[in-house]
């Protein structure tokens, strides 16, 4: 079943209008003046409104991003603090792939609590909060005497980062302007990739240390990033959709008013959040809770399930997460034999997946979408392939050690550079902008949880996996299932670059608030009403 208008619409044809039929109340800014020659009514230019209000929705959304620093920085760090637990307290495989892999899990837990606590106590409040318990987490693995409190910490850590990954993406996509929201929504997204680079540059940095100091300080330095979110929850402000829906919508005026361009943008888009809350508040769901929703989903609802958990799937069964976690352990397998090469090995893919996830952020705007994931999935699959099948050459003896090594090290490298490029931060952005809002955090909460299920399914299975069928055998899996996510994009997912949140509903045969009015949007412009 494939989505209506999944495609995105000709650039001259219209678009949402052909959909709708209709003449469109809308153009694009720049057929109406020029912008670096509109001035507002106290005669200053409305350009320097624009760069003012997009340097502020930017510093909110790294603000509000700081904690997907701590996810990655677990993430990397872990990959080599393995190393120096398994001989500081003697762990087993089993107890290796359990420490690793239950983050996923239990992060799970804090995802889906995440998003009734953000309806309840506020969006930039549920950040806070998210700090605090993987601080106390990351602490308690610092001092732990052995694997049993090790866990207990780890488990705490995992329900601070299941808060944060979740709801960063949801309050960005509801401060943040239409024609800019992929971008800053990707922000979380490079806030991991950083955080992994941090992580094995901290293995590194440390490993000299005895072993029974070396991965209590690799962990300790993780509780640095979580201080400064203390400060950022004072400065951000709340997300002006939540306070709509508390009926503080004086306080909710305010806020657009400093992330939009003008007076005006910021009425209509207060227009269109009022009329989506009273769409909510109104009859039109029968007295449904957000849940019965979500489980008793209508058509439409089904079809933005189906985009939202479909790609937060693919995003982690096409082994990240095994790639990251273990790519010691398949640099070794390839044939890297000391430790300090393995971790400037690991430290390369760190910074690819640091540098594309960069590059995605300038493109996801300017090139849409769907554009950018047919890229990822396909040149993921290839990368995967390939990887599979110079592990199966090494293993045989058919490529000699140093051609091989070198080729793994470069399809790692490629498969962490496409994913940084496309499906890493995208299937973060879709997830927060594709939900109506009255069950945007709990449904971007229930993709949330998805994405962690399927990376701890991965990291705690990867070993006993390679050792059954071996590496190249898993990865040959991981290309095979990367292959049908290019499928998946094709069929399921829509571009919705450029349009308001209460428009993408129009995308999936929804009824939503933008049916008022026609919309032509191409290029992810602003627009405005024509007089």
């Amino acid at each position: 079943m494939g989505l209506p208008g999944a495609e995105p619409p000709a650039a001259n044809g219209g678009g949402l209008s052909g959909f709708l039929g209709g003449k469109s109340k809308y153009v694009r800014m720049d057929d109406v003046l020029p912008q670096e020659q509109e001035e507002d009514g106290s005669g200053g230019v409305r350009v320097r409104r624009s760069q003012s209000s997009r340097r502020y929705v930017f510093a909110c959304s790294v603000f509000a991003s700081l904690n997907s620093v701590l996810l990655g920085y677990d993430v990397g760090v872990m990959s080599g603090c393995i190393l120096f637990i398994q001989k500081d307290l003697h762990i087993t495989e089993v107890q290796q792939e359990v420490l690793v892999g239950c983050l996923s899990f239990i992060s799970l837990l804090g995802s889906l609590a995440g998003g009734r606590t953000s309806d309840a106590v506020g969006r930039k409040w549920t950040i806070g909060l998210a700090a605090i318990v993987f601080q106390a987490g990351a602490a308690v693995m610092t001092f732990a005497p052995s694997f049993e409190v090790l866990m207990i910490g780890r488990l705490l850590a995992g329900v601070g980062i299941g808060f944060g990954v979740m709801i960063a993406p949801v309050y960005i996509a509801e401060i943040s302007p239409a024609a800019s929201r992929g971008s800053f929504t990707s922000f979380p997204e490079i806030f991991i990739n950083l955080g992994i680079l941090l992580g094995y540059i901290s293995n590194y940095a440390f490993s000299g240390l005895p072993d029974h100091i070396s991965w209590r300080v690799m962990l300790a330095v993780g509780i640095l990033p979580s201080v400064s979110i203390a400060f950022a929850v004072l400065v951000i402000p709340e997300s002006p959709r939540w306070l709509v829906m508390q009926n503080r919508v004086d306080e909710a005026r305010a806020v657009l008013l400093k992330v939009t361009d003008s007076e005006d943008e910021a009425k209509e888009r207060l227009a269109e959040i009022e009329a989506a809350a009273a769409v909510t508040i109104s009859g039109k769901y029968d007295g449904k809770t957000v849940w019965q929703e979500l489980t008793r989903p209508s058509p439409v609802i089904r079809r933005m399930l189906i985009t939202g958990l479909g790609i937060q799937c693919f995003q982690q069964i096409t082994g990240i997460d095994a790639l990251v976690y273990y790519s010691p352990t398949i640099f070794r397998d390839a044939g890297i034999t000391t430790e300090s090469q393995l971790l400037v090995a690991t430290v390369a893919v760190g910074f690819f997946k640091t540098a594309f996830i960069a590059l995605a952020i300038v493109l996801i705007d300017r090139v849409g979408r769907k554009p950018l994931l047919y890229v990822s999935t396909v040149g993921m699959t290839a990368c995967l392939v390939v990887l599979a099948a110079t592990l199966a050459m090494l293993a045989h003896g058919s490529v000699s050690k140093s051609a091989g090594i070198a080729v793994a090290i470069l399809t790692v490298c490629g498969d962490v550079a496409f994913f940084s490029i496309g499906i890493g931060p995208i299937c973060w952005v879709m997830s927060s902008e594709i939900f109506p809002l009255r069950l945007r955090s709990q449904a971007a909460a229930l993709g949330a949880v998805m994405n962690r299920v399927t990376s701890g399914a991965v990291a705690m299975s990867f070993l006993s996996v390679c050792r059954a069928i071996s590496v190249a055998g898993a990865f040959s899996v991981f290309a095979v299932i990367s292959a049908l996510s290019v499928v998946f994009v094709y069929r399921f997912v829509p571009e919705t670059s450029g349009k308001t949140l209460e428009e993408i509903e129009l995308l999936f045969g929804g009824d939503g608030v933008a049916a008022r009015g026609e919309v032509e949007l191409s290029d992810g412009e602003h627009l405005v009403h024509k007089g």
